[in-house]
């Protein structure tokens, strides 16, 4: 019953676990809410506590999502933390970063920073960091952000759509990449350049939609971040991305060194612009999900390592701000909520292609915690948080429940494979109606 000086709290046998980038029977130890040991799956009993998971389903980490609005102070009404993180247990979410534009006021300086903080308190079903907002009049604060614990920045190349979150110019952006080159955290970047493209006019059609967003407008952006990149020498991630067109200048930068890194979302990987009926404003984003062949390209991107990671950009707020009496695209909020399903609607889609759950893992686990410096998330290994999700890859479910706020979300009534079916953060199963047992997380590595 002893495993070195002091016995296990938990010792989880499962058939099916993926660690090392493998899927292989496996027996983890966990102590103080820490994987303290891996063992071999048939380990005599070690811990006060054993759990055998069955061989229909398979051990992940627990998942790290770095892209999510959680709007709470100001717009808790769209969602709060309290909501979001629940959500997120629910679907295999053991860590999320908080985007810092749709709460009031936007995490901008040090002290809308505290503002957010306090907000958390008592709400959290998982474990949460920050990122810092980056505007032309908050350059100066990326220092004083940093020091209070964002895990790095986001800004906008276009209208965020919030009067409080200016976008940059290419001399501002450059700017905020020589913070990123001296400090080494990311600078996460919305990019699109809408110059010379006229605005959607009244329309329930979801091609007028697409017609202003085409992939030459994230094309442009891209370039514009890569060329500042490589002129500061700082570090930029490109913010989901959906214009496929825009992968190889992406794919030539990385080979030259540059630090750039991208992301893209289930959405652009399982919808199709063709599948996206008239009125169904549910559906639309910014950038916008595009057509089947253009999907068929992201996968090849993520297959080629061009794209790494894959994220929800959960992105929530009052029903009526969706248009869903009028189907009028040009009025309705661009966002997709979809936090509790990210997992499964990727999985749907990822399956089908023959990928795998180590495949997922990469993309929705280590990447993201790579990107925010959280090395003791996103992966099984003696030292890491004892953050585990148990999902059954070949059962299905219908889209219906969810637990996010507003429950508007595009996959409503689709059968999607990948059931979750039970979410660990730091060794305590989580219950969305129990105690909130989330902490509140810095950057761990630059």
């Amino acid at each position: 019953m002893s495993e070195g000086p002091r016995a296990l709290d938990l010792l989880i046998r499962a058939e099916r676990v993926v660690v090392g980038g493998r899927e292989e029977p496996r027996a983890i130890g966990v102590r103080d809410g820490v994987i303290a040991v891996l063992l071999p799956f048939g380990t005599g009993s070690l811990a006060a506590e054993e759990i055998t998971i069955g061989a229909d389903a398979v051990v992940l980490p627990g998942l790290v999502d770095t892209h999510v609005h959680i709007c709470e102070p100001g717009n808790t009404a769209w969602e709060g933390f309290s909501s979001a993180t629940a959500a997120a247990a629910a679907g295999g979410i053991t860590t999320l970063v908080d985007m810092p534009i749709d709460s009031v006021p936007a995490t901008v300086d040090p002290d809308a920073f505290a503002a957010k903080r306090q907000a958390t308190e008592g709400q959290l079903h998982v474990d949460v960091g920050f990122w810092g907002g980056v505007t032309p009049s908050s350059l100066g604060s990326m220092g004083a952000l940093l020091d209070a614990g964002v895990v790095g920045f986001k800004c906008f190349l276009i209208d965020s759509g919030a009067e409080d979150f200016p976008p940059l110019d290419d001399r501002s952006l450059e700017l905020a990449l020589a913070v990123t080159a001296r400090t080494g955290v990311p600078l996460m970047v919305h990019a699109e350049d809408l110059a010379g493209v006229p605005a959607l006019q009244p329309s329930r059609r979801y091609a007028d939609w697409l017609a202003t967003r085409p992939p030459a407008t994230e094309d442009r952006a891209v370039r514009r971040v890569v060329e500042a990149t490589r002129r500061t020498g700082g570090r930029a991630h490109i913010a989901h991305l959906s214009s496929a067109t825009a992968l190889p200048a992406l794919a030539a930068a990385r080979a030259e060194g540059v630090a750039v890194t991208a992301e893209t979302c289930p959405h652009y990987l399982l919808l199709s612009a063709e599948e996206i009926g008239d009125g169904d404003t549910a559906a639309k984003c910014g950038p916008p999900v595009r057509g089947a062949a253009n999907r068929t390209a992201l996968w090849e991107g993520l297959a080629a390592g061009v794209l790494g990671s894959v994220v929800s950009d959960h992105s929530p707020c009052l029903p009526e701000m969706k248009s869903l009496g009028t189907g009028d695209f040009s009025t309705a909020w661009a966002g997709i909520s979809s936090l509790q399903v990210a997992l499964p609607a990727a999985w749907t889609a990822a399956r089908a292609r023959g990928f795998r759950l180590t495949d997922l893992v990469r993309w929705m686990a280590e990447a993201p915690a790579e990107l925010a410096g959280l090395a003791a998330k996103g992966r099984i290994a003696v030292g890491a948080d004892a953050d585990l999700c148990v999902v059954a890859p070949e059962e299905t479910f219908v889209v219906g429940r969810l637990l996010h706020r507003h429950p508007v979300c595009p996959y409503v009534g689709m059968e999607l494979f990948g059931v979750v079916r039970a979410t660990m953060l730091r060794g305590h199963w989580v219950d969305a109606d129990g105690p909130p047992l989330g902490k509140l997380l810095r950057r761990s590595a630059a």
